[in-house]
């Protein structure tokens, strides 16, 4: 399995940091390879807490896409925001998938699926202060919390009662930035063997969340 995460200028470095490290310590007890590339040839990315990044390579076409997020809620030029407005990135996430790829996003990165309407009609995940703005799209947002007219709360920055993962087959969603990491052991555990993903867990001392299997 050829698995690739996109970096782009902003990204946050956990988003991308996380299930490539989740990956890679698969990868001795799997058939499966993890990269860090851009959609353009690029010595290197700054992500969005200034983490230096060489990526190694440029997008081909992987399996599995990662899109992470970043920078969204600082409206600026930079990070998830920025790629939203410009759409460039949304048309090639759009081609993968219509060719045959898994796409997956972790945080805000799930906006990016939306804006090449991979999301539509789908349900879907985000980073709690992005919720609203994925419910204003035709994006199915699943877990929110409502009050007692039933209306969706406020995101407060906590997971609430959303689920860490969204698996709507070929399309997946992760929610707040380290939920990267269940989503990569959620894909181990799916795509190769629960055993391994729980050894994995294991490795990362890590606690495993919810998944919403759609």
């Amino acid at each position: 399995m050829e698995i690739a995460i996109l970096l782009y200028e902003g990204f946050d470095e956990l988003d991308a940091i996380g299930p490539y490290e989740t990956f890679a310590t698969a990868a001795d007890r799997a058939d499966l390879e993890v990269s860090l590339v851009t959609n353009e040839p690029a010595e290197r990315i700054t992500a969005s807490h200034g983490l230096r990044v060489e990526p190694d390579g440029v997008l081909g076409d992987p399996d599995l896409l990662v899109v992470p997020g970043g920078g969204w809620n600082a409206r600026d030029d930079r990070g998830t925001w920025g790629e939203y407005r410009r759409n460039e990135l949304p048309p090639v996430l759009r081609a993968k998938h219509d060719a045959g790829a898994t796409l997956a996003s972790v945080c805000t990165g799930a906006m990016l699926l939306e804006r090449a309407g991979i999301l539509d009609g789908r349900p879907a995940v985000t980073h709690a202060s992005a919720l609203d703005d994925l419910r204003d799209t035709e994006a199915e947002v699943i877990g929110v919390d409502v009050d007692g007219e039933g209306r969706p709360r406020r995101s407060s920055g906590h997971t609430g009662g959303r689920p860490r993962v969204v698996d709507d087959g070929e399309v997946l969603t992760a929610g707040g930035i380290t939920s990267g990491i269940d989503l990569a052991l959620w894909i181990l555990e799916r795509e190769f063997d629960p055993d391994l993903a729980d050894g994995v867990a294991i490795t990362l001392e890590y606690d495993r969340g919810e998944v919403h299997r759609a």
